[in-house]
């Protein structure tokens, strides 16, 4: 997951912050439309093109996974899925040619008057 930047809106006391997530992805065409798929997550979508297909999944990964952050389940989720923390210093895994990857957005607002972290 990458940290994208942070801006601050208008009155100052509310901060926008992306966290972006990458995540394996595959289209498939069936009949007319085009499927695609992320494994990982077991979402798909699909579109009459293979690009209107891959819009589909990331806007269906992020209401996914937002909806689940939302419920208090997405740690849940992504053990259930099988995703664990990569070790520090872990040797780069190698991406696979037959497998393509795409980013999702998770978009949240951070209101710094009432936040307060206690990780």
């Amino acid at each position: 997951m990458r940290y994208d930047h942070a801006t601050e809106l208008n009155d100052g006391m509310r901060t926008k912050a992306y966290f972006m997530m990458r995540l394996p992805f595959r289209v498939k065409k069936e009949g007319r439309a085009y499927i695609s798929w992320c494994p990982a997550l077991d979402v798909s979508s699909m579109g009459e093109t293979p690009k209107e297909a891959e819009k589909n999944l990331i806007e269906a990964l992020r209401l996914f996974i937002m909806s689940c952050y939302e419920r208090g389940v997405l740690d849940r989720v992504l053990k259930d899925c099988g995703f664990v923390p990569e070790k520090p210093n872990a040797p780069p895994v190698k991406k696979s040619k037959s497998r393509t990857e795409l980013w999702v957005p998770l978009p949240f607002i951070v209101n710094q008057s009432s936040a307060r972290c206690r990780a």
